[in-house]
């Protein structure tokens, strides 16, 4: 399912209000995905849970994502940056569906079993609650900003409450059946999606801009013609 924008015309006090929701959102992500990282990265080594381990370095790796929305919005004209934060983001689509896809294939053809471990199910718990209402509040400002980048954010955002699932589903089922391979299976489908994403981000497809703001010598993200977009 493709999800475009219908752009409008902001004042600048609108641009500069959900500029500013924009970086606090960010600011939101990057610190929850810190403290994400410690408790994975802690839990799976107490557990010698390779996904666990794996789940709090992709938290890291979408840290990046969030400062790139703060390295955005911090310049006094954003949308001047709008092509380079889409390129940023997508290296960190590619970076973390490679590092998920190498660490499950690990997990799915080592040798290890990870122990059960109650501290990495709370903790995907918690990101499938944390994480849906986060992209979404993301989603809602990047489209009415009509800022591509802030709009892959939130699906970056959105891609952790995937993980999440894939985690605790993992999680789970190693520590009620035993089956160690479930969420590197799982780990897989959802590293196809980050790829996915990450071609679109650097392709700009997600890229929409608001009709009264023209194109800088600096950032091609905009075109003169603005179509009507529709979500289906």
């Amino acid at each position: 399912m493709t999800t475009e924008i219908v752009p409008r015309v902001l004042s600048v006090y609108d641009r500069r209000r959900l500029g500013r929701r924009a970086q606090l959102l960010a600011g939101v992500a990057v610190t929850y995905n810190v403290l994400e990282a410690v408790v994975a990265i802690t839990a799976g080594a107490l557990a010698s849970s390779i996904a666990l381990v794996a789940f709090g370095l992709d938290s890291l790796i979408e840290v990046s994502s969030g400062l790139v929305i703060l390295w955005q919005f911090r310049h006094p004209v954003p949308e001047s940056r709008e092509r380079r934060a889409l390129r940023l983001i997508a290296i960190s689509f590619f970076a973390l569906a490679g590092y998920v896809t190498v660490e499950s294939l690990r997990s799915l053809f080592g040798s290890g079993h990870p122990a059960p471990s109650t501290a990495g199910i709370v903790l995907a718990v918690v990101s499938l609650v944390v994480m849906p209402v986060l992209s979404w509040a993301q989603r809602r400002t990047g489209r009415a900003l009509g800022s591509g980048s802030v709009v892959a954010d939130s699906t970056q955002t959105l891609l952790c409450t995937y993980l999440s699932a894939a985690l605790l589903v993992g999680l789970l089922l190693n520590a009620i059946l035993g089956w160690h391979w479930a969420d590197p299976i799982a780990g897989l489908v959802i590293a196809g999606f980050a790829v996915k994403e990450g071609v679109e981000a650097w392709r700009g497809d997600s890229c929409t801009c608001i009709p009264d703001i023209a194109p800088t010598d600096t950032d091609d993200c905009c075109t003169n013609e603005m179509p009507t977009h529709s979500e289906g």
